[in-house]
């Protein structure tokens, strides 16, 4: 059997253990605006052949296609905060899928408690440098419409990372082709499942 098959037999059967063990619970990424949730999730989900959401889509979706930056301006944020508690609610019902979840999401103690009785939580960690590099091409970032977003980046960071450390697992996102970090989610979640299975 040659390397390539042999990495191409070990992939699918990994993926298979994963999908098997993970039973109706969805994998849920956290983390930063631009640590690659969309990008990651949507990869992963295909190596897993489940389906693939995006939690800021499905809401914008309910606010008949408002955007988020649109959303916030006309409502704040405290609204659109508990518009997406209730459609990540809804979207772990429905699993096994592959979850992105936006920036904020995962600070409020009731979701992360849902995602917790319902998914396996990734955080894809991520530099501030690596986030202003990869957003700054987009003007659909609410939090960033300020006169210094590095720093506001930063503070943002300091103030998330004890949170995102809550999450079952943790992936570090940086510029390396994306399907080196897809293996290293696919890898961190089947030792985690493993481990699940043993206890």
């Amino acid at each position: 059997m040659t390397e390539i098959a042999a990495k191409h037999q070990h992939a699918s059967g990994q993926e298979a253990a994963i999908v098997a063990a993970l039973g109706a619970r969805c994998i849920v990424l956290v983390g930063m605006m631009g640590a690659g949730k969309s990008t990651i999730g949507r990869r992963l989900a295909a190596r897993l052949h489940i389906p693939f959401l995006d939690a800021d889509h499905e809401i914008e979706a309910a606010h008949a296609g408002m955007t988020i930056a649109e959303i916030f301006a006309a409502h704040g944020e405290p609204y659109f905060r508990d518009g997406e508690a209730r459609v990540i609610a809804r979207l772990l019902d429905g699993g096994p899928n592959v979850l992105a979840t936006g920036g904020g999401a995962f600070m409020r103690e009731e979701t992360r408690n849902r995602i917790r009785q319902k998914g396996v939580s990734i955080w894809l960690d991520v530099e501030g440098d690596v986030i202003l590099k990869r957003v700054k091409r987009r003007a659909d970032r609410p939090l960033l419409q300020t006169a210094d977003p590095a720093a506001t980046i930063e503070k943002l960071i300091a103030e998330r990372s004890p949170i995102y450390r809550l999450a079952d697992l943790t992936v570090a996102s940086r510029d390396v082709v994306h399907d080196k970090i897809v293996d290293e989610c696919l890898d961190a979640l089947q030792a985690e499942l493993q481990a699940g299975a043993g206890k």
